[in-house]
C-alpha cells in the first residue's frame, strides 16, 4: 500500500470551452479513469479560487491575462478568472471518475497567494496538507497526471521530489499550456529535480 495516483486539476475551466482551456485537456480523462484501479490511493486536486483572487488579471487594473506581475512571494502569471469556488468552471470534468478518490485537495483558496503545487502555495512554504496525508498512509511512490503539465503538474512533481517521494509524471495523461516555452522548460526542470518523466 505505497503507491498513489495524484490527479491534478482536471476541471472544466482547464478543458476545452473553459476560461483557461488547455488544448485537448479533456482527452486525458478516460486514460486517467482507467489507471485509478492500479493504485493504493487516488488523490484529486482542485483549483479553488475565491472571486477576485489576486492571481486574476481582472484584479489588477490595466493588466491583461498572461502578463506577469510581482507579488510578495515572487513573479506571478496573471490568469483569466478561473475555477471560482462553487462555479461550473471549478467543478471536476463530468467524465472524471471522482468516486475512487480517497482525498480531494483544494488549493488556491487564499485570496492573496496562488497555489500551483498540490503540496505548497506559491510562497513554497505554506503546506496544503497533502504531504502529511501521504506520510500517514505510508505512501512513498507517486504518479502524477492532469493539467497543466507546465504549471500545476510541474510544481507538484518538483515539490514531491524535493520532499523525498519517488515521482513519475505520465505525460500521455497530461496536457500543457506552453506559455513562452514553459512546456519544454518544465519537462527539463522536472528531470533535473529527479522526477521520472515518461
Amino acid at each position: 500500500m505505497t503507491r498513489a495516483l495524484i490527479v491534478i486539476d482536471v476541471q472544466n475551466d482547464f478543458c476545452p470551452g473553459g476560461a483557461l482551456a488547455v488544448a485537448e485537456g479533456d482527452r486525458i480523462v478516460p486514460g486517467i479513469n482507467a489507471l485509478m484501479a492500479d493504485y493504493d490511493a487516488v488523490v484529486l486536486t482542485q483549483d479553488w479560487h475565491p472571486a477576485g483572487h489576486s492571481s486574476f488579471a481582472s484584479s489588477h487594473p490595466g493588466k491583461a491575462p498572461m502578463e506577469m506581475t510581482d507579488m510578495p512571494y515572487g513573479p506571478q502569471v496573471l490568469w483569466p478568472d478561473h475555477c471560482v469556488q462553487g462555479s461550473h468552471g471549478a467543478a471536476f470534468h463530468a467524465d472524471l471518475a471522482t468516486d475512487p478518490a480517497d482525498l480531494v485537495i483544494r488549493k488556491g483558496y487564499n485570496p492573496a497567494i496562488d497555489s500551483y503545487s498540490a503540496f505548497f502555495e506559491n510562497d513554497h512554504t505554506t503546506p496544503t496538507g497533502l504531504e502529511g496525508y501521504l506520510r500517514s498512509r505510508g505512501i512513498t511512490t507517486l504518479t502524477m497526471v492532469g493539467l497543466a503539465t507546465d504549471f500545476c503538474v510541474n510544481f507538484s512533481a518538483v515539490d514531491a521530489a524535493k520532499l523525498g517521494f519517488d515521482v513519475t509524471v505520465d505525460t500521455a495523461l497530461c496536457r500543457g499550456i506552453d506559455l513562452d516555452g514553459s512546456l519544454a522548460a518544465s519537462l527539463e526542470g522536472m528531470k533535473q529535480a529527479g522526477v521520472k518523466v515518461v
